[in-house]
């Protein structure tokens, strides 16, 4: 387990590495640059106003030149300054990301109580009308885009029915976690929607699997209750796929909050991204893809170390 472990801690860096440089690449295919941005048209400046601000930021420099100061600075713990608002880059991710780890919390909570007792119920009873039922929330939640399913929570629970703000509103949980988890409820239904439907069908096919397992016919043979064979032979082998699954979503979580975070006004690293690209904020998009490459690695080695507990079969070499 040990060595396990190290190997997957010395595979982060190559990987961050690698995003660093896809994400710094691809930023810069964007027609335009931030001082252009920035200025809009109702500024003029004469070219060589220009050429002195593009030599300020840094951005008139080959990319390869660019890239490599910016990994260096980033090894420093300097992460720059975002051109918008002129903050450190660490300090505006810091204060958007509780929002965010917030949100995609709820939502997997959401995700695990919609998925996981439908996939259940739809395994147990198949072909049966709760299956169908099931099945059919897996189809609709996959079906249904998340910028669509929010629009509409806002225009019924919000413009209707107003139990919620039609924007903003957001509060910190230290400060009021009735008022937080009030805000959240929404948009973590929102996210978590097509995420349970995810969890569902792979818990419905995995137990099927399961079910149909010779060691789980042993077990009733043996006379054994069908509540104790489904939770101690079946269930917990089952979970291995969904446990999969659910580290594989963890970056669906995040990168579906980007829409979410929009469509809700959550102040969260979505946002803040979504902002920093359109206004090529070169810094704060670097710096926020690489905060969530780092969640979704960690996520991932998380996942991967729950499997030598739900199966003790596996063995780590």
């Amino acid at each position: 387990m040990t060595r396990y472990l190290l190997q997957r801690v010395l595979s982060v860096p190559p990987t961050l590495l690698g995003v660093s440089v896809l994400t710094f690449l691809f930023l810069r295919l964007i027609p335009g640059d931030a001082i252009a941005v920035r200025l809009g048209t109702s500024t003029a400046l004469s070219a060589e106003q220009l050429t002195q601000l593009r030599a300020y930021f840094g951005i008139d420099q080959p990319l390869h030149v660019q890239y490599l100061t910016w990994l260096g600075s980033l090894l420093r713990g300097d992460a720059g300054y975002s051109i918008r608002t002129g903050q450190p880059v660490v300090a505006e991710i810091a204060g958007r990301l509780p929002a965010t780890l917030e949100l995609a919390l709820a939502a997997g909570l959401v995700a695990l109580a919609l998925g996981i007792p439908l996939g259940l119920v739809s395994a147990l009873r198949p072909n049966s009308a709760l299956d169908l039922l099931a099945r059919g929330f897996g189809l609709l939640g996959l079906a249904m885009p998340n910028f669509w399913l929010g629009t509409l929570i806002l225009l019924i629970f919000a413009r209707e029915l107003r139990w919620m703000p039609n924007t903003g509103g957001y509060v910190d949980f230290l400060q009021d976690p009735g008022a937080n988890l009030r805000f959240l409820l929404f948009p973590a239904v929102t996210l978590g929607v097509a995420m349970g439907a995810v969890v569902m069908r792979t818990t419905r096919s995995a137990m099927l699997d399961v079910l149909g397992a010779d060691y789980v016919r042993t077990a009733n043979a043996k006379g054994l209750s069908r509540a104790l064979v489904i939770k101690g032979h079946a269930l917990k082998n089952g979970l291995i796929v969904v446990v999969t699954i659910l580290g594989i979503q963890v970056g669906y979580l995040l990168g579906g909050a980007v829409v979410v975070e929009e469509v809700f006004s959550v102040p969260g690293v979505g946002r803040l991204l979504l902002n920093a690209i359109t206004q090529r904020d070169y810094a704060v998009v670097q710096g926020g893809v690489l905060v969530i490459a780092v969640l979704f690695v960690l996520t991932n080695t998380i996942v991967d170390v729950l499997y030598g507990y739900l199966d003790p079969r596996i063995r780590y070499a």
